[in-house]
């Protein structure tokens, strides 16, 4: 998959994935949101784009440095996310229960789609070898 392809879809997720956030803010009536929300989320997002974006350059250059770019990607990502919340957790006083649904549901949708695409990808060039 093409860097410009999945900048596109991932564009298309995120946003469907926003309206969903904002839909069931708006629509349940209590605020399941928590102080700060978008800037985690896009914070998240850019995170994640940088972390496909190394992931597909080991996968383009092949062999065991692959494995060891999308390993090193997503550990890095998630150490850069733990960091993330621990100093949101330090500075604004929120309740944590709403904070760990709203960060564990948006680390994982963004987690998934991009596993997905990188098992696309590793999926292509198994079929073209």
């Amino acid at each position: 998959m093409s860097i410009l392809r999945f900048t596109f879809l991932f564009a298309v997720f995120v946003t469907c994935i926003g309206l969903l956030f904002v839909l069931l803010d708006s629509g349940l009536g209590i605020s399941l949101l928590i102080p700060k929300f978008w800037v985690i989320f896009g914070g998240l997002a850019v995170l994640t784009l940088m972390a496909y974006y190394f992931s597909l350059t080991g996968i383009r250059k092949g062999g065991e440095f692959s494995v060891y770019a999308i390993l090193g990607a997503i550990i890095v990502k998630l150490l850069i996310s733990m960091l993330f919340a621990l100093v949101y957790l330090l500075r604004i006083n929120v309740d944590k229960v709403i904070f760990v649904i709203d960060f564990i549901s948006i680390y994982f949708l963004f987690s998934g789609f991009e596993i997905w695409v990188l098992l696309t990808n590793l999926r292509d060039q198994n079929k073209s070898e």
